[in-house]
């Protein structure tokens, strides 16, 4: 099995943990929902494993949701406006720095193309997109790299484009509007804002468009369980014997694991060796599949 396809990095993503995510999702769900895509990791890979044949990706960060539709439906067209900013960084007299903050000041000024949305997170420092109170990418640049050359930006958005072109809905709104769509026999995966960064007292913090309330969401959780709505659930974690976030309440009935997330970045950088678990939730009609499907020898470098 070679690489499985990813466009940029991007701070959060599920792309290393989507093997053990996806092998909860029955091969009989019609639809994968996933509320809040990102750069759609879970979808890219069940579509790499042929587990559903249709999707829906929705996230409330508009260009980002646009800049994952384009890689989708063309291609060739983000792979064009990538290289385009992407070469303009090496222009003569043109100082990289500088023409990254250039260009993060158009996009925060309308400019806000997927291409330019794209060159900014493979630019940006850790893939970490940061947000001031006004909405507006604030995020620094990484002096040490210039960002994905675009001949690889282009193999793996035609990578992508190939799995769920045809196949894929793509929606900009709030979470709970979208999941007003899901029927009985959706699957949903929901990985809202981390947990600590969206709550009553701090409703969003620099990372993220839109927060996402602990009381809220375990309501909405609880108005799935009552339309029968399967569901998977990444939330809270532990980083060493550090308990980062509340757990889900009981009375949602769901089965709680926690998965290998590797070695905590934080942590590493504070000179300590602590590996981070993320929480996992599924709703009670899922169980683990093993099918010969999932035999997986995966290189995901």
């Amino acid at each position: 099995m070679g690489k499985i396809p990813h466009l940029v990095q991007y701070q959060g993503s599920k792309r290393i943990l989507a093997p053990e995510i996806v092998k909860y999702i029955p091969k009989t769900a019609k639809r994968i929902i996933e509320p809040f895509a990102g750069t759609g990791a879970v979808s890219i890979f069940a579509a790499y494993q042929g587990i559903c044949g249709k999707f829906v990706l929705n996230d409330i960060n508009t260009p980002l949701i646009q800049m994952l539709e384009l890689c989708i439906e063309e291609p060739a067209l983000l792979a064009r406006q990538y290289s385009e900013i992407w070469h303009g960084q090496f222009a003569e007299n043109e100082n990289n720095i500088d023409y990254f903050l250039k260009i993060r000041s158009e996009f925060n000024n309308g400019k806000c193309d997927a291409g330019r949305m794209l060159f900014l997170l493979a630019r940006v420092v850790k893939g970490a997109v940061r947000y001031n109170a006004h909405g507006q990418m604030n995020q620094s640049c990484d002096k040490r790299r210039y960002g994905t050359k675009p001949d690889i930006v282009e193999c793996n958005a035609f990578k992508i484009s190939k799995l769920l072109k045809g196949k894929t809905r793509f929606y900009n709104m709030d979470y709970k509007e979208l999941l007003d769509m899901a029927e009985t026999g959706d699957l949903v995966y929901l990985d809202p804002p981390y947990q600590g960064t969206s709550d009553k007292v701090n409703p969003r913090d620099n990372r993220y468009i839109q927060g996402v309330g602990f009381e809220e969401f375990a309501e909405v959780l609880g108005k799935l369980n009552d339309r029968g709505i399967d569901y998977i659930v990444s939330y809270d974690g532990m980083t060493g014997d550090k308990k980062i976030g509340q757990t889900l309440p009981e009375y949602l009935n769901l089965k709680h694991m926690y998965i290998n997330a590797g070695t905590s970045a934080q942590a590493t950088l504070n000179g300590k060796n602590e590996t981070t678990y993320e929480s996992l939730y599924l709703s009670s009609n899922l169980k683990e599949v093993t099918p010969e499907y999932m035999q997986l020898s995966l290189n995901l470098a």
